[in-house]
């Protein structure tokens, strides 16, 4: 006989987001049951924040000890140990693994099920043979990478970001189609450890960001010897015996050929609802992913979806915040409305770039009239003292002063735009962010300095200098 079980609460997907709910609803007395086809921890923990930045942590290292001359520091190349390197790499997904663990969600009260998760009607679904009846369900199940239709790829061995760490030998050419997030920060991370690394763009690379921005990120990955090709489109694929040939064409109509030892593939992502049979439960999707009004609930109104697999705003970040939202929605049954204007992203290379809100282009396009405010991180004494002067912080603003978005390119980005994030979500002016006092010598100096653009041509003018000479003669 099919084993039944029932729960309040079934999660599909024990990623970030569904681990969260999880966690949260059996701590909080709710049966609760978890299902998981693949690793626990899902794609951040086992194939992308987490092993990202630890290649990303060795490759800062190898370029600062090249780097210190201009301090006056002066040390031999540094020697890569490639097969160490990713030792470290996987040990550092080991250390967070127990997190994540099955063990740790049953201690919590978790059922946990190791299977493939398929809907069979609007309340229920099945797991290898078990039938799980819910009040509601969560879809978690993420997002995969997206496999651009070029000819011959098919038959063409590629790295993605689900089996690039597991690399035991450095590429000698490591070519690269996506010149995304993902593709940026491994590009200039394999470049440091010593690979030849081309990145070939269809459009521009960073899409997302204010090209103010993006710009000096571009120029660290070419200052490294990253070779950029964008508005470059790849259409052939070639496994041969002088390696991956890949047949471009730019923009112009040109074509050429270029030969690399590996090929990773960055083009995107594509969310994950294989097998789920999404149908049978009345859900919509598209293309995009799973559809949810604001609340994150579906179109069977007993079944929410979260994370990637929604297409909104695919960073760990949000499925925290996906997930804290459908517990009040789901169990409180509070209204809480998801608002991904105020979602900050970060793009991890050297230097870093981190952005929230709106960009100029989008606040010109929503507001009409805004005001730019800009501060270089050369004119910060820190900046100064350890010779990293590239970057800068801009601000959009209204001209009354209401903040719309900041971004930030230089060292430490995702870090300084944390206060940022906290004015956009807490609709704090341009004049709190002015008055905060900044430790010195910090970075954080620079976020100030912004800010204190904003009222500069009010305070340091004709008729503020009169004021003062008045004030002056009055004693």
């Amino acid at each position: 006989m099919t084993e039944r079980i029932d729960c309040d609460i079934a999660v599909i997907g024990a990623g970030s987001a569904g681990l969260s709910v999880a966690a949260g609803a059996a701590m909080l007395g709710v049966r609760t049951v978890l299902i998981e086809r693949g690793r626990m921890g899902g794609d951040c923990l086992n194939y992308g924040c987490v092993p990202s930045k630890a290649l990303i942590a060795a490759s800062r290292h190898a370029v600062g000890w090249r780097q210190a001359g201009r301090l006056g520091i002066r040390y031999a190349e540094p020697e890569i140990d490639f097969p160490a390197v990713m030792r470290h790499v996987q040990d550092t997904i080991a250390a967070i693994a127990p997190n994540d663990s099955i063990e740790r969600f049953t201690a919590l009260g978790v059922q946990v099920l190791q299977g493939e998760a398929c809907f069979t009607g609007p309340d229920s679904l099945t797991v290898d043979g078990r039938r799980i009846h819910a009040r509601r369900f969560v879809i978690a199940t993420g997002s995969q990478p997206l496999i651009p239709p070029i000819e011959g790829l098919a038959d063409t061995p590629y790295l993605t970001n689900e089996t690039v760490f597991a690399l035991d030998r450095l590429p000698l050419h490591l070519l690269v189609i996506g010149g995304g997030p993902v593709g940026i920060e491994l590009a200039q991370a394999f470049r440091r450890l010593g690979s030849r690394v081309s990145v070939i763009e269809q459009r521009h690379c960073l899409p997302r960001e204010d090209t103010e921005l993006s710009g000096p990120v571009l120029d660290a990955l070419r200052d490294d010897g990253v070779d950029i090709r964008q508005q470059t489109a790849v259409v052939r694929a070639e496994n041969t015996a002088a390696g991956i040939v890949l047949t471009l064409q730019a923009a112009d109509g040109t074509t050429e050929r270029i030969a690399g030892s590996h090929l990773l593939v960055a083009a995107g992502r594509r969310p994950a609802v294989d097998g789920l049979t999404l149908e049978r439960a009345g859900i919509a999707s598209g293309p995009a992913g799973i559809t949810v009004d604001r609340g994150l609930r579906t179109s069977n109104r007993r079944v929410y979806a979260i994370g990637d697999v929604t297409g909104l705003s695919p960073f760990t970040h949000t499925a925290g915040y996906h997930a804290a939202l459908v517990l009040k929605n789901a169990l409180f049954r509070l209204p809480a409305k998801a608002d991904h204007d105020l979602m900050p992203r970060v793009t991890y290379s050297d230097p870093e770039l981190a952005a929230v809100g709106l960009d100029e282009a989008a606040a010109r396009a929503r507001h009409g009239a805004i005001r730019i405010l800009r501060w270089p991180f050369a004119a910060t004494d820190r900046a100064q003292a350890e010779g990293r002067t590239q970057g800068l912080v801009k601000v959009i603003v209204t001209p009354r002063g209401r903040i719309l978005g900041a971004g930030i390119v230089g060292p430490d980005a995702g870090d300084l735009l944390q206060p940022w994030s906290l004015a956009l979500g807490r609709r704090l002016g341009i004049g709190a962010m002015q008055a905060m006092i900044a430790p010195y010598p910090t970075r954080s100096e620079a976020g100030k300095r912004v800010a204190g653009e904003f009222f500069r041509p009010q305070l340091f003018n004709p008729l503020t200098r009169r004021l003062v000479r008045l004030l002056a003669r009055l004693g």
